[in-house]
């Protein structure tokens, strides 16, 4: 995208349970605000684990007030923390990430009455005045349905939402480049869409891109 990056090295369960990796997500991007960064300025995204976080931290900055930040990139979100999907078994097969793993991480996360919790586990959460997301899964990962069930909720909230659904790809896709040439593709449309939330042209549209 040419743009600048934080990554927050935050609190891992199980030596950390929740709400600390919400709380360090928090405190990372008000600092970004305390340089004098506007929310305007920062997209904040996150693969996975790091998917639900960043659903979670929207949740949180909107609920406290904080300005929004223009954008936000949900990589294979793990938003479902009871793993309730029917892609779940469907693309068991085909994944390597699986229910039983999933519900081994959660009982290390969070305790039982924080399954639900919608800043532990963001499906349940109310989306209204969050700003755009673009969320990206596999076509046949496991946690396909909780990409699915975001967006729709999302949609159904007023969030403006790009899903893409990526043909035969298994959960966070991009880091493995040698399994298809859609991954540096589709890293390419994260830094166009991050670059257009922000109010900078494409990688595509920038003079420089066509030689």
């Amino acid at each position: 995208s040419g743009m600048q990056a934080l990554v927050p090295d935050y609190r891992l369960a199980p030596e950390h349970r929740f709400p600390a990796q919400l709380q360090d997500a928090l405190a990372c991007y008000r600092w970004l605000l305390r340089q004098g960064f506007l929310g305007s300025q920062i997209v904040v995204g996150g693969d996975s684990a790091g998917g639900g976080l960043t659903l979670s931290l929207l949740l949180a900055l909107r609920d406290a007030g904080d300005p929004l930040p223009a954008a936000a990139v949900c990589l294979s979100p793990w938003a479902d923390l009871e793993a309730t999907g029917g892609s779940m078994r469907s693309n068991a097969p085909h994944d390597y990430v699986g229910r039983e793993t999933l519900l081994t991480y959660a009982d290390r996360f969070v305790t039982a009455k924080d399954r639900r919790n919608p800043l532990a586990a963001p499906i349940y959460g109310d989306f209204r005045g969050l700003p755009p997301l673009l969320i990206q899964a596999g076509a046949v990962e496991t946690l396909l349905d909780d990409a699915i069930r975001v967006t729709s909720r999302a949609r159904r909230a007023g969030v403006e939402v790009r899903l893409e659904i990526e043909p035969e790809m298994i959960h966070v896709w991009h880091a493995f480049g040698n399994l298809s040439t859609n991954a540096p593709r589709a890293v390419g449309r994260i830094g166009d869409f991050a670059r257009r939330a922000v109010g900078l042209s494409a990688a595509a549209e920038r003079p420089e891109a066509h030689g």
